[in-house]
């Protein structure tokens, strides 16, 4: 019983990192970055579909996207796209590919970014508890139901709080490395 409650909030932790990691990658950092466009949907004969699933998406060089659609009838779809989406980019059509210039960010804008990484590093952080908080929750219930002594009650909190103060490290490890890839020029 115990086993399990913890199991399953490892696995909450595992994948509130998960988000977390995927919510730092749509982050600018100047650096071209494919996952940049992850959110940004077309309307593609009549299904709304994700640029990265319609086109081929490489970096040639640190600041530079080039998208190269299969179909290339949808580049238009796509430059509107980019244009009308919060990527704050130009996009340049040729006719074959779409390129997305990205500046280098100005030392202000770096640490605007740093404190977007930091707010949701918290965010993570604080969900990260609200799971160690449901279970211990679920083991105070099971101590009540009579599934659980009070001795291995404390184990068992202990080792969450263990566990949670590993996946918090973790957070830390990641906003670390971010935030140096953002403050670099």
């Amino acid at each position: 019983m115990a086993s399990e409650i913890i199991e399953a909030t490892k696995q909450a932790m595992e994948k509130t990192i998960d988000a977390y990691e995927r919510e730092l990658g749509t982050i600018r950092t100047g650096r071209a970055n494919a996952s940049a466009l992850a959110n940004i949907s077309i309307d593609y004969y009549g299904a709304s579909t994700p640029i990265t699933q319609i086109a081929a998406i490489k970096t040639p060089e640190a600041h530079l996207l080039v998208i190269e659609p299969w179909d290339k009838t949808s580049l238009k779809a796509i430059e509107k796209a980019i244009q009308a989406s919060d990527l704050g980019i130009t996009p340049n059509n040729d006719g074959l590919v779409i390129r997305l210039p990205f500046p280098a960010p100005t030392e202000e804008r770096r640490k605007e970014l740093v404190k977007q990484c930091r707010q949701v590093a918290e965010e993570a952080r604080v969900s990260i508890r609200n799971h160690r908080r449901d279970g211990n929750n679920k083991l105070e219930k099971a101590k009540k139901d009579g599934d659980l002594p009070e001795d291995e009650l404390h184990r068992e909190e202990e080792q969450i709080q263990k566990i949670t103060d590993k996946y918090v490290a973790k957070i830390d490890e990641v906003l670390k490395k971010k935030e140096a890839e953002v403050m670099e020029i």
